[in-house]
């Protein structure tokens, strides 16, 4: 696929700097191409297990709903300023297995997402979702550090 062939663009966010710095990297990118931008937030119902066990999930559940469309609200206003067609969609699951699903039935030219550049725990633990996605992915992944 050749660069001038993108026109759906998947910005993956949890809202950490580092995938912000990669939304507005792929914004970027959609304007230079005039590709349409898709930002997705997932709630990861592993880790809302994990921390819901010490309170109430549905509360947990709600924060991070709340999160993740302010996340996504902000990715929106960026994109649209720089005259670009937008969406938003926040899901629920594993954050790797539903980008790639979702990036496969909609059909995405590219996955432009962040990562981390921690090592230990940390890394294994954030890092492993783009590793993932660049691992199981139909199309082309460019991931920002």
């Amino acid at each position: 696929m050749a660069i001038d062939e993108v026109k759906k663009i998947m910005i993956p966010t949890d809202g950490s700097d580092y995938s912000m710095k990669a939304a507005e990297f792929g914004i970027s990118i959609g304007k230079m191409l005039n590709a349409e931008i898709t930002a997705v937030y997932v709630i990861d119902t592993v880790v809302l297990d994990q921390v819901s066990k010490a309170g109430d999930k549905d509360s947990m559940e709600r924060e991070l709903k709340q999160d993740g469309e302010r996340y996504l609200r902000y990715i929106k206003g960026l994109s649209e300023r720089a005259g670009l067609r937008t969406s938003m969609l926040l899901l629920k699951g594993r954050p790797y297995e539903q980008i790639v699903h979702l990036a496969k039935s909609m059909n995405m030219d590219l996955i432009v997402m962040g990562t981390y550049g921690r090592r230990g725990a940390d890394r294994i633990l954030m890092g492993s979702v783009a590793e993932r996605v660049i691992e199981y992915a139909h199309c082309p992944v460019l991931v920002v550090k």
